[in-house]
């Protein structure tokens, strides 16, 4: 029972893999199964909702695969580069197709883009967890909101996953950029304790700041 429901997430993958969001059913995937189509039915009670476990299945075992190397990440520019290897092994897997796929379904489906921002939430979380520890003790650590910024890395690396489709060269310089923040940071770890105050009471959001003293 449970070697046929594995077989059906893995199916699921496999067609949108090969015939993309348009043409999967469950004639499709339990083809690509090797399973009789009752049975998506039967498991999962309708196509989206096996999508949906397919989905965060996946997520699921990708981020357990990536848990070692994120936690042994000590800089900015270290979470690039695992950015880098998990982006190179996602493309060639074919789960950036997948993901494109998903993400335009979602636009139409609210179930979809409910379970597919769930399972897009465990990778924020995961960065989030390694900027809070990488930014503590530097200007940046009071300052920027580390789930934001973990959805802003994660939102950067799916735009570049789906940019590189179609420009590879304008993708490879939006990742330049992104080393090149990596190393400013590094930078800012380096200055003065002066400076450091300085450019923390600069880069304070307007509304932390204390209002002036009215001379009336």
């Amino acid at each position: 029972m449970a070697d046929t429901r594995q077989k059906l997430i893995v199916g699921a993958m496999e067609t949108i893999r090969t015939h993309g969001i348009a043409g999967v059913s469950a004639r499709t995937v339990a083809a690509s199964a090797g399973v009789n189509q009752a049975l998506v039915f039967y498991h999962f009670g309708s196509v989206d909702d096996l999508l949906s476990e397919a989905f965060l299945s996946a997520t699921r075992a990708r981020v357990e695969r990536y848990r070692e190397r994120l936690a042994a990440v000590a800089t900015v520019r270290d979470l690039l580069d695992v950015g880098r290897r998990l982006h190179e092994e996602e493309r060639a897997l074919g789960n950036v197709t997948v993901l494109a796929q998903l993400l335009a379904g979602a636009q139409s489906d609210a179930k979809l883009a409910g379970s597919t921002a769930e399972a897009l939430g465990l990778w924020v979380a995961e960065i989030e967890a390694v900027l809070v520890r990488v930014l503590a003790g530097t200007p940046l650590a009071d300052l920027a909101d580390s789930a934001g910024l973990a959805a802003a890395v994660s939102a950067a690396f799916i735009g570049l996953e789906l940019f590189e489709g179609v420009d590879p060269v304008g993708a490879h310089a939006a990742l330049t950029s992104l080393e090149q923040l990596a190393v400013l940071v590094e930078v800012m770890e380096d200055l003065g304790p002066v400076t450091r105050r300085a450019l923390r009471a600069k880069l304070r959001p307007p509304a932390a700041r204390s209002p002036r003293r009215s001379r009336a």
